[in-house]
């Protein structure tokens, strides 16, 4: 073969190499260049963005547990499966019999209206799958029951079915109350039972469809409204806020007349509800925005004030400007509440409780347990874990301790993702893994 043919083989093969060097570059050049430690507590370190011309996609594989493995409990804790082989397990509740009640639930079929169309839309259901949410919603609740109180339930039964995308649960005066994604609904019901033959009735339509699918409920102390926590259509409005309408906010929903208002806004995307046992106030998870860099912007814990504005779309962390969204008509930046504390960028938090009730040792007394779903628009990843942070005063100090690791494996594919928390009856804390299909109990030994 002569050295022109030759050349004539090799150049547009080099070119192929070098094209593929590229385009692999692209998806796999950004990290995190920031210690993690520095980005979480009440004065994260807020870099730069890193705003790329391919976003960074970094979605841990879904694989489920092999037989015998578990997660890796904090030391002088252990875990163990409650329940295993449910179906897509995502939101709990304790009812006051002790009782446990799950939404077997995921996001409802994504059309063209609902950001399942086009390549965004194609991308995303590639990644969800590849993440385990690929599956077709149960639309269920499950009710768990351990009689016998050795930490496994051994009754398992449908309590209701027939939801629309069900997350949030919670029970008063005879009527348990449903967080569907598009509506809140409440139906007849009495804790002992393991069946509801009656139909929900609507309380109040919320908005559905797009992004941020899942509705999280909490039942004021007094009984007299219901909190619900609606997230964002979208990252940053990108498909116009006229679509964001009364989205990315925290509702209060009048019982039982269900008048609504907005309480907050400017969440992106609120998720775990709790009132902070010492003080009453309300405190919520929220998943901020993403696409500009591993290192940023941080999910973040906060107390939601009434009437407080969060800053999204245009702001993050208390008034930092996010230069990819267009500027409001009013200046609105000085408004801007900044959290309280930063859980880390990208971890997904979701699930919150506070320890009251918990019997899990004299340094768990006081704080938070928060479930961090995982990370995927982050390199490496971040969350995949349960996380205590420890308050005092009402406030959060100190830095977050993991409670519940392993969820990725050593080949950082995800064997479990936690969702939601909860304390149970007995002071064993309860969490969910839709990715498992396990609700996991975490518990102290005896001493």
């Amino acid at each position: 073969m002569t050295t022109r043919k030759k050349l004539f083989i090799a150049i547009p093969v080099l070119i192929l190499l070098a094209t593929i060097g590229f385009v692999f570059w692209l998806f796999t050049h950004e990290r995190a260049e920031v210690d993690f430690a520095a980005t979480v507590g009440a004065r994260p370190k807020i870099s730069e963005p890193n705003e790329t011309l391919v976003p960074t996609i970094n979605v841990a594989k879904a694989v489920g547990w092999k037989p015998g493995e578990k997660p890796v409990a904090a030391a002088g804790l252990s875990v163990a499966p409650f329940a295993a082989g449910l179906s897509h397990p995502r939101w709990l509740y304790v009812l006051p019999n002790g009782d446990v009640l799950v939404s077997e639930s995921n996001s409802p079929p994504r059309d063209d209206k609902n950001g399942g169309g086009g390549i965004t839309g194609f991308v995303m259901n590639k990644m969800m799958e590849r993440a385990g949410a690929g599956v077709p919603s149960p639309n269920r609740i499950v009710l768990l029951r351990d009689a016998d109180g050795d930490g496994k339930a051994e009754l398992r039964t449908v309590l209701i079915a027939d939801l629309n995308s069900p997350s949030g649960m919670g029970w008063h005066d005879g009527q348990l109350y449903i967080a569907n994604t598009d509506a809140l609904v409440r139906v007849p019901f009495t804790p002992g039972q393991t069946k509801i033959d009656a139909k929900p009735e609507l309380v109040a339509k919320l908005p559905g469809g797009q992004n941020h699918w899942a509705r999280n409920l909490l039942i004021a102390p007094d009984g007299k409204s219901v909190f619900v926590a609606v997230g964002s259509a979208s990252n940053i409005g990108e498909n116009g806020m006229d679509k964001e309408d009364k989205r990315a906010a925290i509702w209060q929903i009048e019982l039982p007349s269900g008048r609504d208002r907005i309480y907050a806004y400017g969440l992106r995307n609120p998720n775990g509800l709790a009132f902070e046992p010492t003080t009453g106030d309300l405190w919520t998870t929220v998943n901020e925005r993403d696409m500009i860099g591993s290192d940023i912007v941080p999910d973040y814990l906060t107390e939601v004030q009434f009437g407080g504005f969060y800053g999204w779309p245009w702001y993050y962390w208390g008034g930092y400007v996010d230069k990819r969204v267009p500027e409001p008509e009013e200046n609105l930046q000085s408004y801007v509440i900044r959290p309280d504390y930063a859980l880390g960028p990208h971890v997904a938090a979701l699930g919150l409780t506070f320890t009251k009730g918990a019997i899990l040792g004299p340094e768990y007394a006081n704080g938070a347990f928060i479930a961090e779903h995982g990370s995927w628009n982050r390199r490496p990843f971040s969350g995949y874990k349960v996380v205590f942070v420890p308050f005092a005063q009402g406030k959060p100090t100190g830095k977050p301790r993991d409670i519940l690791t392993g969820f990725l494996s050593g080949k950082e594919q995800a064997r479990g993702r936690p969702v939601a928390v909860a304390i149970g009856k007995l002071g064993g804390l309860f969490v969910s893994d839709d990715v498992g299909g396990v609700i996991w109990r975490v518990t102290a030994p005896a001493r």
